[in-house]
């Protein structure tokens, strides 16, 4: 259903010859015409739901959950800036381990990055939160911090912890399992929305709107 509702484009065969006449010409769909959401739309609740993608589903299997259409798959790629939704979507954990291990000579043993892990004062206050991105040369030297009481003196190796390669990709494989999914309500309106953005406005190269003529490079 998505590739129905993208333009299309003449472009021009090779050898190029001139005049252009239409056996010249290729019609083909336009992939390259991007809707692409604002980020900034999420703040507004009302019109996504979060979700947690289980093991096993798929963007098909989620639309007809929500959508009562397996056919909104697009919906929800759109939605959340997925380019190519193969990768875009969580691996199971047979996948992630080949994955992982295909990709770095050492998986496992092996030092992704250091993060820092929380550090609080004797009052409670957090003076380093976790998770913050630091070098090797951080986690292999001291550094000094005020506890609420005195200054004290503190192993990098405390304050932080090196991630290997394989819990890095682990991670980074969790955080894609979470989307949004826009409301029910909406959908209507956004698949309008959506067929407007894809028709072409009058240009030289414009004959009508769901085509215009482009040249071959």
């Amino acid at each position: 259903m998505f590739f129905k509702l993208l333009p299309s484009i003449e472009y021009t065969k090779t050898p190029i010859s001139y005049p252009f006449s239409e056996s010249d010409y290729v019609i083909a769909t336009n992939f390259f015409k991007k809707y692409v959401i604002d980020e900034n739309i999420f703040q507004y609740a009302v019109y996504f739901d979060k979700y947690v993608i289980q093991t096993g589903e798929r963007l098909d299997t989620i639309a007809e959950k929500f959508y009562k259409n397996a056919f909104y798959d697009w919906v929800i790629a759109i939605t959340n800036n997925m380019v190519n939704p193969g990768y875009d979507l969580p691996m199971d954990d047979n996948a992630i381990r080949i994955y992982t291990e295909d990709k770095y000579d050492d998986a496992y043993s092996g030092t992704h990055h250091y993060e820092t892990v929380e550090y609080k004062n004797i009052k409670d206050v957090v003076l380093q939160p976790a998770g913050l991105y630091v070098d090797e040369n951080f986690y292999n030297s001291t550094h000094t911090f005020n506890n609420g009481a005195s200054l004290v003196t503190i192993p990098g190796s405390t304050l932080s912890r090196p991630v290997n390669n394989y819990e890095y990709e682990t991670q980074k494989n969790e955080k894609n399992r979470e989307i949004y999914i826009l409301q029910p309500a909406l959908l209507e309106a956004f698949v309008s929305s959506f067929k407007k953005s894809n028709k072409y406005i009058e240009s030289s190269d414009y004959i009508n709107k769901n085509l215009k003529k482009t040249n071959r490079i």
